[in-house]
């Protein structure tokens, strides 16, 4: 029997991961039941990845690089901070459909066994959302839609946390999946307060 290239085996195992990790969580999936749905018996599977926490841990973070770049990707096509914003909420709001947003889930319903996965460096889910909003931050104090005298690291975490609310948190007031409405919400009380002077002096 002629054996499969590595990276070919590698990626059937991490394919099986993700399809358990969607299914069953980290605690319920076994390295058994990964080899079984990719194919390959154990003894294979130990040749790639030594334990489940390696195997795991591998296909959350090809997850969450998947899932990272592709909202990169719909974000730059956007030219103001407002709309990206607006952008934000609706992915953050794919979350619970987006198979790449899959480590966000695991991240919120099994943090100790993500962390044991995953790494203690990548379970922080506000520092992780903070870094990824930076860029687009400074894009916007460049462009003057931020107000120069704020702390634009400090900026970022709160729009990661703004944006978490907004995307897991119902509320009376406002439909977080209606785009028009989280676009007015963005104009009257978040832009207002990130243009202002943070020291009152404007």
């Amino acid at each position: 029997m002629t054996e499969a290239p590595t990276t070919q085996v590698v990626d059937r195992l991490l394919d099986a991961a993700q399809i358990l990790l969607a299914r069953k969580g980290i605690r319920a999936t076994t390295v058994s039941e990964v080899a079984e749905e990719a194919g390959v018996s154990r003894a294979w599977l130990y040749r790639h990845f030594p334990d489940k926490s390696t195997l795991l841990g591998a296909a959350i973070v090809r997850l969450s690089d998947s899932y990272w770049n592709d909202a990169r990707a719909e974000l730059d096509t956007l030219d103001t901070f407002t709309d990206q914003l607006v952008a934000g909420v609706r992915i953050g709001r794919r979350t619970y459909d987006d198979p790449g947003a899959l480590p966000l889930r695991l991240r919120m319903t099994e943090p100790e066994e993500f962390a044991a996965c995953a790494g203690a460096g990548v379970s922080g889910l506000v520092p992780d959302l903070a870094s990824f909003w930076l860029p687009y931050v400074r894009a916007a104090s460049e462009r003057g839609e931020i107000h120069a005298g704020h702390d634009l690291t400090e900026v970022a975490e709160w729009v990661a946390r703004v944006l978490i609310t907004l995307g897991t948190i119902p509320g009376e007031t406002l439909d977080a999946d209606d785009p028009a409405a989280i676009l007015r919400h963005m104009r009257r009380f978040v832009l207002p307060g990130l243009r202002n002077d943070p020291l009152g002096e404007s």
